[in-house]
């Protein structure tokens, strides 16, 4: 009998997701996937109302104020496009981490040939960032600072609440890609002073993929222009986006059956609460580090230990080809990881695992100690053949 797949690639996406939401979504397709903002008719506002409680389970989990400022988008990497070229103009600059994933780079980089320039702050070999060294990176054009508050390569956490205090003194827009935390680790828009918040609906969410957003502060807002423009069912008689939240940057049909399923995913989370699904991922996490570390020619990507980290973790197999070991792991034990840059090159050089990359493993609430057991029996197998 075909031994029964172990899925570790939570970092890309977490599976399984919540319960019921798939059943949220199906239900909404089959029974009413009505249009908000369009149709005037009972069925249309009750759709409505659910993505409301949405904005507001957001608005909550996130500590912004006004759900208002929830803004929904096809996911994290729209939502980091919408700064970076609604916001910053020529002669610009930015301040980023070396950990930072295509989301941010690429964007980054087509906005130099406009005028914005960006600065790497110094980051540590294991991914840690010092917000001394950022501050000091500071130029007199600086406008933002945008940092993913965990690493998606290596799990390190960035010290958002000593950033954003930086950013608040200095007169700085503060960014924060919470695709790695997010659902997993606190995270306080107004204690951290976050002005720009993105998160994507399908990883620590527990969501489904396509549905992702960001918030956003007030004082953003009104210097901050739409990226994408378009209907949005309010205001039809002008050529001219709305200027009120969250119409002005929701043009557009919304994904509807991913915000519902987002509805679901966070009711899921609410009820069983961040700290208890950050507990039971870090004793993963850490069963696993305790064991790996016995065994020959690895290294560890990032953090040995487990302060200031999340679930995520990579292994460099220095004797040994990273995409045969990861490829092994799937046919013969039947571990799914992922093995490359993941989408994160700038990392890879900090961490000095580039170009030949990492295999990383990224735990979810479902995965068990007998799964990592097999998985660290099948590495074993593996570098003693």
């Amino acid at each position: 009998m075909e031994e029964k797949k172990i899925y570790f690639d939570n970092g890309s996406t977490s599976w399984p997701k919540a319960p019921n939401v798939a059943e949220a979504m199906a239900n909404l397709l089959t029974n009413g996937a009505f249009n908000i903002n369009r149709g005037n008719y009972e069925g249309a506002y009750e759709v409505e109302g659910m993505v409301l409680d949405t904005r507001d389970q957001a608005a909550r989990l996130f500590g912004a104020g006004d759900s208002r400022c929830v803004i929904f988008t096809p996911g994290i990497t729209y939502s980091l496009n919408y700064f970076i070229k609604g916001f910053l103009k020529p002669g610009d600059h930015v301040l980023v981490s070396g950990m930072e994933h295509n989301a941010v780079m690429r964007p980054l980089k087509q906005m130099e040939t406009q005028g914005v320039s960006f600065d790497m702050v110094k980051t540590g070999a294991d991914g840690t960032v010092y917000p001394e060294d950022l501050e000091a990176a500071i130029k007199s054009n600086t406008r933002a600072v945008i940092m993913l508050h965990a690493s998606n390569v290596c799990g390190t956490i960035v010290p958002i609440r000593e950033i954003g205090e930086i950013c608040r003194r200095r007169h700085l827009f503060f960014v924060v890609d919470t695709a790695q935390s997010a659902g997993t680790i606190p995270v306080d828009m107004k204690e951290c002073g976050i002005d720009f918040l993105a998160f994507t609906g399908h990883k620590g969410l527990l969501g489904p993929q396509g549905i992702g957003g960001f918030l956003i502060s007030e004082e953003l807002d009104a210097c901050m222009e739409p990226y994408i423009a378009g209907g949005t069912g309010s205001q039809s008689d002008s050529l001219l986006m709305p200027q009120g939240l969250p119409d002005k940057y929701e043009s557009g049909t919304l994904n509807l059956p991913g915000i519902i399923g987002l509805h679901a995913a966070l009711s899921y989370i609410e009820e069983t609460g961040i700290k208890k699904i950050h507990e039971r991922k870090m004793e993963l996490t850490r069963y696993f580090l305790e064991q790996v570390m016995e065994l020959p020619d690895i290294r560890i990507a990032g953090k040995k230990g487990m302060e200031d980290r999340v679930a995520v973790v990579s292994l460099d197999f220095e004797k040994e080809d990273n995409a045969v070991i990861a490829f092994e792991l799937e046919q013969r034990y039947g571990v799914m990881t992922r093995v490359g840059l993941h989408c994160a090159p700038m990392a890879h050089q900090t961490l000095h695992t580039y170009p030949q990359g990492t295999v990383r493993f990224a735990f979810g609430m479902d995965n068990t100690k007998e799964e990592i057991d097999r998985c660290v029996d099948g590495l074993r197998e593996l570098l003693l053949l």
